[in-house]
């Protein structure tokens, strides 16, 4: 039924079904891929269930799913059945001093290294990351000249200096968060005739030098990577430092400096397994926390199981309150029973929405989840007399719901699914498990909002 019996995890303890020599989202080995495996029917050699050993091998280079922390191996309790598997060492290749990187984990943390020599023209680049809104990337102090870059705000980056005809500022706005914990890059250049600041793909700021005056940027004061002289610094990670061609040996400087930690590998790289089943792994500067939005989990390390279990004829009532109720209030209101007061139907109409849920279940027919409204709009989400899984979508306009049939899978065989709906207008996207998204769109004569939701119902129809 194209469930896999086998399939290994990576990072953020994510399954993952294809193999060497394939790809993410491929359901295949390499042979699969190559159109020459044993038995042509099917995408691994392995899987011709031969009295001979098979081999399916290959390189696993998509390197934000590595490294490989456990293989899980199914289907050999038959006779005869037997696998072997070996995992080789994770290999990584690239540039040291690209990847030579200190992270600032106190807004005092500073590294500071000898006078930046910049009399007559300055080329200082570097990338940056954090989720800190400002703080100083580096300066240099003189009498009266400084040099100096820093993050002004969360979607400002300023280049300021002065050679004794007056500091002069620079700065390159950004239409999207700098502080979005990703790589970002900044080159800034300063010569006799002009200033310049480039910061990702942004259109670069230009500043011309004044005809007259001072040209000489004089320095003095050691130059400082991160807070000084009491101003707030940098919180975060800096890598590739590079001024007027030379690349600044961040790593080896932070190995003796408090506050600052050699590299950028982050919290998640050596804790990161600790959140359990799928939750992601989200960096602090000084830890980590685990998100648990997409699991059935909940808990610092998505291990309190909050899912529950269904006796036949049980079920389980959410009541949707006005927009202002929180989901802890409507979680917490959870009702057994459908007794309880009518509400007045709040102001509440939605044009779109995102439903995710796991479940797992061998009893067909039944209802997984029913979502009622103080008008005649409802959703639900079943399992067929056959198995198959059927969501059903009535939002007036309509004599009949409009129904979406997935007929080619049986969800009702014990296993756990996953399923993922989001409607924005009429365009649905519908995933199941790990397959791709597969879009539908609501007939033209139905609305495209969902009017006044009254109630989700778990098990059961009222």
């Amino acid at each position: 039924e194209g469930n896999p019996y086998t399939w290994w995890v990576g990072k953020a303890n994510e399954k993952h079904y294809y193999w060497g020599g394939s790809g993410p989202g491929i359901q295949k080995c390499a042979c699969g891929i190559e159109r020459n495996c044993t038995d042509p029917k099917y995408y691994c050699n392995c899987d011709a269930d031969y009295k001979q050993w098979r081999k399916d091998s290959g390189m696993l280079s998509y390197k934000e799913h590595l490294p490989v922390s456990q293989v899980v191996v199914g289907d050999i309790d038959r006779p005869g059945s037997e696998a072997k598997i070996s995992v080789g060492p994770v290999r990584c290749q690239g540039d040291r001093n690209y990847w030579n990187a200190a992270s600032f984990v106190t807004s005092s943390s500073y590294l500071h290294f000898s006078t930046f020599q910049g009399e007559t023209s300055a080329d200082i680049s570097f990338y940056f990351k954090t989720s800190a809104s400002d703080g100083v990337f580096l300066e240099n102090l003189g009498n009266t000249d400084f040099i100096k870059l820093e993050l002004k705000s969360s979607t400002e980056v300023s280049f300021s200096f002065d050679v004794g005809n007056g500091p002069v500022e620079i700065i390159v706005r950004s239409p999207n968060q700098l502080n979005d914990d990703q790589w970002h890059r900044v080159n800034a250049e300063r010569n006799v005739k002009q200033a310049s600041l480039e910061v990702d793909q942004l259109p670069l700021e230009v500043r011309k030098a004044p005809t007259e005056g001072h040209t000489r940027l004089e320095l003095y004061s050691q130059l400082y990577v991160g807070a000084a002289g009491g101003q707030r610094g940098f919180l975060g990670c800096i890598r590739s430092l590079r001024m007027n061609g030379v690349t600044l040996d961040l790593e080896d400087r932070a190995k003796v400096t408090p506050g600052v930690k050699p590299g950028c590998s982050g919290h998640c790289t050596s804790y990161g397994m600790y959140c359990a089943n799928g939750g992601k792994c989200v960096e602090k500067y000084n830890g980590y926390s685990c998100d648990c939005s997409r699991t059935a989990y909940d808990g610092p390390f998505c291990i309190k199981d909050v899912g529950a279990f269904f006796e036949e004829g049980m079920w389980l009532r959410y009541n949707f309150y006005s927009p202002g109720t929180s989901m802890k209030d409507l979680v917490s209101r959870t009702l057994l029973s459908s007794t309880d007061p009518e509400i007045t139907a709040p102001d509440l109409n939605l044009n779109k929405e995102e439903l995710s849920f796991s479940f797992s279940t061998t009893k067909s027919p039944c209802i997984l989840l029913y979502i009622s409204s103080y008008t005649q709009d409802f959703m639900a989400v079943l399992v067929k007399p056959s198995g198959n899984l059927q969501i059903r979508y009535n939002l007036g306009g309509t004599k009949e719901p409009y129904n979406i049939d997935v007929d080619h899978r049986n969800m009702a065989n014990g296993q756990p699914h996953t399923v993922n709906i989001t409607r924005n207008g009429r365009d649905i996207v519908l995933q199941l498990d790990h397959y791709p998204p597969t879009s539908y769109s609501l007939p033209t004569a139905s609305d495209i909002q969902f009017n006044s939701p009254k109630a989700l119902f778990l098990g059961k129809v009222i």
